[in-house]
């Protein structure tokens, strides 16, 4: 697709889909609402195919090219979720798949990518060695890349998510979601467009990856600093996710790694379901600022539950220190 999803787009891509991943379950607290002061509905995309909502666009993705253009198999670089997602993408249509992917990747994750038969290849954890290193790879195997987020397949699949969640929970004042190079937040956008069109959008970003943040005030991409426990959110911007952003999201609220992991402990004690901490950012916004979001009917994209056990026990200590 070569042009902004359109309703119809969006309602394709889910048809298209259905069969490959789950229609993940929205659940609520009523703790939490007590907590956060409003009704949260939470959409767990930690159940997904993957255990991330990345299985939705990179399964749109690979199902949109043509058996021609999928024939040499498939390319991305990621740095977990979109990694495992491609590479079960793959499998399932027969194809290869080759993984770039950050020395800093979590292991669970170049786990999740190995099983489905991905074919991993390790950079500096950088966007320019990510980039260049995939540029190789496409070169040396003819495969055809799949952009983890700037790519506008991609961005309808991952729209899917919260035209199941509308479904469920109804009309909803705000939609909350993390946001890193911005795939998740431009499907939701146009989701809400097109199906909730009273609903507001708002884009949770980590203090210390806030690219979005400040490209939003200085009207271009800026590069993201990429310090963050949330390790899923270190990428910056595209330029097919940005205008999408700029034009229609209603705000950006950033959180600090401490709020992160509060928020993250938060959802595996009271919901009794394990996420990890780029899942927990929306939630950690609507607690840094709850009179936003007082009495209101709140959405909220739970993203992934790829976590490392022993790294999430380490994140609980160092908060309670």
């Amino acid at each position: 697709m070569n042009h902004v999803p359109s309703k119809d787009d969006l309602l394709q891509a889910h048809e298209r889909i259905k069969s490959f991943v789950h229609q993940t379950s929205v659940m609520t607290s009523a703790s939490i609402d007590a907590i956060a002061g409003c009704q949260i509905f939470f959409k767990c995309e930690n159940f997904q195919k993957i255990g991330a909502f990345k299985a939705r666009g990179a399964m749109n993705a690979v199902l949109s090219l043509s058996e021609e253009q999928r024939a040499k198999g498939v390319a991305t670089h990621s740095s977990g979720n979109h990694a495992q997602a491609l590479a079960r993408a793959a499998k399932i249509m027969g194809v290869p798949s080759y993984i770039v992917m950050p020395t800093t990747a979590p292991e669970i994750k170049k786990k999740g990518v190995r099983a489905f038969g991905g074919i991993i290849t390790e950079c500096e954890p950088t966007l320019a060695a990510r980039e260049a290193t995939l540029a190789k790879v496409v070169a040396q195997t003819g495969a055809a890349e799949i952009h983890p987020f700037n790519n506008y397949d991609v961005i309808a699949g991952q729209a899917t998510a919260a035209i199941e969640l509308f479904d469920a929970a109804g009309e909803l004042d705000f939609v909350l979601t993390p946001v890193g190079g911005g795939g998740l937040l431009s499907g939701t956008l146009l989701a809400a467009k097109y199906f909730s069109p009273r609903t507001k959008v708002i884009a949770g970003e980590p203090e210390g990856a806030d690219d979005t943040f400040r490209s939003m005030k200085s009207g271009k991409i800026e590069t993201s600093q990429a310090n963050s426990v949330a390790d899923g959110l270190l990428t910056s911007l595209g330029d097919k996710t940005f205008p999408l952003i700029k034009e229609m999201v209603s705000g950006v609220i950033t959180v600090s790694d401490k709020e992160i992991i509060k928020a993250m402990r938060l959802i595996w004690e009271r919901v009794k379901i394990i996420v990890e901490p780029s899942c927990a950012v929306p939630l950690a916004a609507v607690l840094k600022d709850k009179e936003k979001f007082s009495g209101k009917r709140i959405g909220i994209i739970l993203t992934g539950g790829n976590v490392d056990l022993e790294r999430a026990f380490q994140l609980f200590d160092s908060i309670e220190k």
